[in-house]
């Protein structure tokens, strides 16, 4: 019998706290394993709010290179070393992030970070289509895979295809529409999409006319809006989209 997967939004905000909610920040689970996807900065206010150890936490999967998005790692492996957690954090992002990552961590906790042993990260890079396993991460493995996305070029944007435990969970990231999220979201148990939006207002970020528009394109069980604007906030229910908020539970 295959274990249920539990998807629990820590975060489903975006950089500005519309709506008062925290920065992305998703947890996938089972009973004996779990993972984050992104980790942005208020992400280990969201895990003690909602019950999750953040010591069980031994691997973070990042979308992209924005603080909102991944600026979380450093409090995340801090926390980790205070309470003697020996085990690396893996964390596995896009290229660049081995550079950038450290540098981040040196920046918001200068005094910690020429200690290695205070991080303990374990830092790896997918490179754009070509599958990652993190076998480790997860009984009968982790597969990741990068889809190149529009958004701000020097954060290096994916959306992410994560297959694992049998189920298939894609996460788009912060994007505009970008035809590579047709290939990703293909076959998919659940695609979470952010959804700035209600109408397009920024050239990086989804909105829900467009989405509603290329709804057809994308052959996925189900659809699940993140990171939305005040105007999107507003206007929920959306018809034909299920909407996150902040501690909420998905099995898959």
């Amino acid at each position: 019998m295959v274990a249920p997967i539990r998807i629990r939004f820590i975060g489903s905000g975006d950089a500005f706290g519309s709506g008062g909610r925290l920065q992305t920040c998703l947890c996938v689970e089972s009973d004996t394993h779990r993972f984050l996807v992104d980790c942005g900065a208020s992400a280990l206010v969201g895990l003690r709010k909602f019950g999750v150890d953040p010591n069980a936490i031994d691997t973070v999967l990042v979308t992209h290179m924005h603080g909102d998005h991944y600026a979380g790692i450093p409090w995340l492996a801090l926390q980790r070393a205070a309470a003697g957690v020996k085990r690396p954090l893996t964390v596995l992002g896009p290229e660049g992030i081995s550079t950038r990552l450290p540098g981040l961590a040196d920046h918001l906790f200068p005094s910690a970070s020429p200690r290695p042993d205070r991080f303990q990260l374990d830092i790896r890079e997918y490179a754009s289509l070509r599958p990652a396993t993190l076998g480790e991460a997860w009984p009968g493995g982790l597969t990741v895979t990068g889809y190149p996305v529009t958004h701000v070029p020097a954060t290096n944007p994916h959306a992410l295809r994560i297959e694992v435990g049998g189920k298939v969970i894609v996460f788009s990231g912060d994007t505009s529409w970008d035809e590579n999220l047709v290939d990703a979201a293909a076959g998919a148990d659940i695609f979470i999409c952010e959804a700035w939006s209600l109408r397009p207002a920024a050239p990086v970020h989804m909105d829900i006319e467009t989405l509603r528009r290329r709804r057809a394109d994308l052959d996925c069980e189900r659809i699940v809006l993140t990171h939305m604007g005040d105007d999107v906030l507003a206007a929920l229910p959306i018809e034909g989209f299920e909407a996150a908020e902040d501690g909420m539970v998905i099995e898959v």
